[in-house]
């Protein structure tokens, strides 16, 4: 199977479950993997024929911009549910980073990985 990979998209969400948490909005970062069978595209080269990952983008940018949840991974599980609505996409691999949510540590967040057979 092929991938399609996104790194980074960067947004501000309300994110937390501390009190002061839901009143900020803070910065997170998302990584996407998509798998789905590219071949068609690959023998084609039209976009017709493969996933617009830049419509990808914007649908769950918009979509994290919007949110608000206490828990990293319900925000991961809810994009990789709305990743999965695109027709092509069989699987994908959501890692949701939460910079600065531990101090003296760069990093924290969670991955989840989903697909349409469950």
């Amino acid at each position: 199977m092929d991938r399609i990979f996104i790194t980074a998209l960067t947004a501000e969400a309300v994110i937390g479950i501390y009190d002061w948490e839901r009143q900020v909005r803070q910065r997170v970062e998302i990584d996407l993997e998509m798998w789905l069978d590219l071949r068609g595209a690959a023998a084609s080269d039209a976009i017709e024929d493969t996933l617009n990952y830049k419509s990808v983008a914007k649908r769950v940018l918009a979509f994290v911009e919007a949110s608000s949840f206490r828990l990293v991974e319900a925000l991961a599980g809810e994009i990789a549910r709305i990743v999965l609505e695109e027709a092509r996409v069989a699987r994908v691999k959501v890692t949701v980073h939460k910079p600065g949510a531990i101090r003296h540590s760069r990093d924290v967040g969670v991955v989840i990985e989903r697909s349409r057979d469950g």
